[in-house]
């Protein structure tokens, strides 16, 4: 352990020896660097194959004869109608609405799903589920999985040549390839890719395996900021919170229509008022002018010094090749084109509400 409170990766061993710079995320040790730099992992992830360790992320298999009411339940989702090896982002919403955190559910069997959660909600959504799961025949089991991010046009084939054929997988869907393993279609970086979840010593194996494919290396934290804010992708606690719906966050795409309509998951009578009021305000992409980055923090404001919102995520882009951030601005001036500005340091930086992702997505949809 690294301190008191900061929990190391199973694979700490393997970060130091290729020389990463470590950094706290979320209660974890994580790499945030490695030698290259975060331009070069950041570049390389778009143009080859980025590989993470995402293991501080928390894995729950969902079983029994309740799984899906249980699910259906805790999430604005019909569990029942995805069908097996299907993968659906979804929420922990509070009675308000808020969001507790991001998921991903998978669909592994009649009575069987996988649910990924973020590392800083972890031990908050293990107890979340698990007090509803109370009133349902469904168990809630955490696993201990070293958790791995394959990312980038040739994700697929590195794969195959380390011994893994994802072929079969399109994008948001997911199996268990063997005993103790799960894997899925997804990621978080706008490219394709996979995310895979497996024991220790399959896990060192499998990146010897991947590491001696040159099109193959370690990216850090920082780089994989960089890729998910170009994506236009939230982090919950940034640009997603318990003070944020996925009306005003721009994620109702989320919530299927039927759901939103007649769904009784916790939080269902508050999201159906607020979309029936309307949001107050909406998450929308911003375009610094210039070269200088915009955080998150940053007060924006409108072309009159009247306030206008908050920067929630911002960084340089280096596939778009500009700054890029994402925040909160009311709701009329949420169309794209508003000129607006931001507050940093005292310095007021021209800022313009731009369509998300600032690059494409390439994900492999069939």
């Amino acid at each position: 352990m690294t301190g008191d409170a900061t929990k190391t990766l199973p694979l700490e061993d393997l970060h130091q020896a290729a020389g990463a710079k470590f950094g706290t995320f979320a209660g974890w040790s994580m790499p945030v660097t490695y030698p290259a730099g975060v331009m070069k992992e950041h570049q390389h992830t778009r143009e080859h194959v980025g590989l993470f360790d995402i293991s501080h992320m928390k894995l729950f298999a969902v079983s029994g004869a309740g799984a899906t009411a249980l699910l259906t339940r805790a999430c604005p989702i019909d569990a029942e109608a995805l069908q097996v090896s299907q993968s659906k982002l979804t929420f922990f919403l509070n009675e308000e609405a808020g969001i507790l955190d991001d998921l991903i559910v998978t669909r592994l069997g009649a009575d069987r799903f996988m649910v990924v959660a973020n590392a800083g909600n972890a031990v908050a959504d293990e107890a979340h589920l698990k007090a509803i799961a109370k009133d349902f025949d469904a168990k809630v089991e955490p696993l201990d999985r070293v958790f791995l991010a394959i990312q980038g046009p040739e994700a697929e084939a590195a794969l195959a040549k380390a011994g893994i054929d994802g072929s079969s997988l399109t994008f948001m869907h997911g199996f268990e390839p063997r005993p103790n393993w799960f894997m899925s279609r997804s990621g978080y970086t706008g490219e394709d890719g996979f995310e895979i979840g497996l024991p220790e010593a399959d896990a060192r194996a499998l990146v010897a395996r991947l590491l001696a494919d040159e099109r193959a290396m370690w990216i850090g934290l920082a780089a994989r900021d960089s890729l998910r804010l170009e994506a236009g992708l939230c982090l919950h606690g940034n640009d997603i919170s318990p003070d944020t719906d996925p009306v005003s966050g721009a994620l109702m795409w989320a919530v299927p229509k039927e759901i939103r309509a007649s769904g009784t998951f916790i939080g269902a009578e508050a999201l159906r008022a607020i979309l029936e009021k309307g949001a107050g305000r909406k998450r929308v992409g911003l375009k610094p002018e210039g070269r200088q980055p915009v955080r998150g923090g940053a007060a924006l404001f409108d072309a009159d010094g009247n306030s206008a919102g908050i920067v929630t995520s911002g960084g340089f882009g280096p596939s778009a090749g500009h700054p890029v951030a994402m925040g909160y601005v009311s709701t009329p001036l949420a169309k794209a084109g508003t000129k607006l500005f931001a507050d940093v340091r005292g310095t007021k930086v021209p800022v313009e509400v731009s369509a998300l992702p600032f690059t494409p997505h390439r994900y492999r949809k069939g």
